[in-house]
């Protein structure tokens, strides 16, 4: 791998809730153009990882952004949306485009395969996998340098699941784009991801995956024999 300048440098990161470690003094680098898969069992930190990084938490060490966290689009694992709210799809792409482009808006729904006839649609009216390519949309148009995915495909159909990783490659080839993706779907690391964090709290193995995912370092991630978890597809 071609060693290129850190984009997020992350020194002694320790974040606590009412008294309790959620994360515990962990430090680690993300070069420009990786895709860092963080995996670990529930409650490990994984979320609160993306959360500190976006400065959403209180947190004590360094977190180091080149680019800034005006920079960093962020794709939540779950997304409610009021199905009364009296706004179109492209009124809500449009907050986020800058200066208003609608070649921009245009040229991202094209990436993302959002069909634009659904731009007069109402944002809440949408479905389950058509909101979760909005919100890819929507984030993409903000043109980041760091993509934060938390589980982006956990909740959406196949074919979805198919285009949100085909644009990430394509996003890798043609921005050198950055993209931390927490995933529980270890297929998914092997095939994404050019290095993984084991998080339990505190870092576990970090590596390339075929390098790190040891099932000894599995077995000390999730505390036994590990599970190959395969999420199960929704229906579109």
């Amino acid at each position: 791998m071609n060693h290129n300048e850190p984009v997020i440098e992350i020194e002694h990161l320790t974040v606590s809730f009412d008294g309790e470690e959620v994360i515990h003094d962990l430090s680690f680098c993300v070069e420009e153009g990786e895709t860092l898969a963080i995996v670990g069992p529930n409650g490990s930190g994984k979320t609160t990882l993306l959360r500190a990084i976006l400065g959403l938490v209180e947190y004590q060490g360094k977190i180091r952004i080149k680019h800034g966290r005006e920079r960093i689009g962020y794709v939540p694992q779950r997304f409610s949306m009021d199905k009364d709210l009296p706004l179109s799809v492209g009124e809500f792409l449009s907050l986020r485009a800058r200066q208003n482009d609608p070649n921009k808006v245009r040229q991202t729904l094209r990436l993302t395969e959002f069909p634009e006839r659904l731009l007069t649609r109402a944002v809440g009216s949408l479905s389950g996998g058509e909101l979760q390519r909005l919100l890819i949309s929507w984030t993409l148009v903000g043109d980041p340098m760091i993509l934060l995915f938390d589980e982006p495909t956990a909740w959406v159909d196949i074919k979805t699941e198919e285009m949100v990783f085909a644009v990430l490659r394509s996003l890798r080839e043609e921005r050198n784009l950055t993209v931390l993706l927490v995933s529980h779907d270890l297929n998914v690391v092997y095939r994404e991801a050019s290095n993984v964090l084991c998080l339990n709290k505190e870092i576990v193995c970090h590596g390339s995956p075929q390098e790190a995912l040891t099932p000894a370092s599995l077995a000390r991630l999730y505390g036994g024999e590990p599970l190959f978890y395969k999420h199960e597809h929704i229906s579109s």
